[in-house]
């Protein structure tokens, strides 16, 4: 995929289980609004989380770049600002593909025309692409979940089902 506008979970996520390098593996070009920047390198290096440092890096690296929103969409649900950063950013870019994780966020975004995709759907991705095997996706999803993200018992069993029958094709 050339490019996607990420939310703040994923990237946190995704930094605390160090894979960052599967996003920049499936994903040509990753936009984050100022809001999200904010909210996971601000935020999370005032915190001292190592993930913030992680994904300053790939700030750096220039795979993952900081965009300024020039129009916010307008929505009468109530969202975190990082998320309505993203759905701006996505709107205004003409890119129809964001990663949220947020079930509220992912609705709005469906909503205004966009694909949401979460960060399961990143490493499903790597499976599928080969980035990864069974034993390291199963791996990851456990550092994750350890890492304090939340996932339905029936998600976990889906996701895990949708691995197996994407390495058995």
């Amino acid at each position: 995929m050339d490019k996607i506008i990420s939310n703040a979970t994923p990237l946190i996520y995704l930094a605390k289980s160090d894979k960052l390098t599967l996003l920049q593996n499936i994903i040509n070009q990753v936009l984050i609004p100022k809001a999200v920047f904010r909210e996971v390198v601000v935020e999370g290096k005032r915190l001292g989380e190592k993930d913030a440092y992680r994904v300053e890096k790939a700030i750096g690296q220039g795979w993952l770049r900081v965009e300024e929103v020039k129009n916010m969409f307008l929505t009468k649900v109530s969202l975190h600002p990082g998320e309505i950063e993203v759905i701006s950013l996505a709107k205004e870019k003409g890119i129809k593909t964001v990663l949220m994780d947020d079930a509220k966020g992912r609705s709005v975004a469906e909503l205004a025309g966009l694909k949401p995709v979460g960060t399961l759907w990143i490493f499903l991705q790597a499976v599928k692409n080969r980035i990864i095997d069974f034993d390291e996706f199963l791996s990851t999803v456990e550092d994750i979940i350890h890492a304090g993200f939340y996932l339905k018992d029936d998600v976990y069993i889906k996701v895990v089902r949708t691995a197996k029958i994407i390495l058995e094709e």
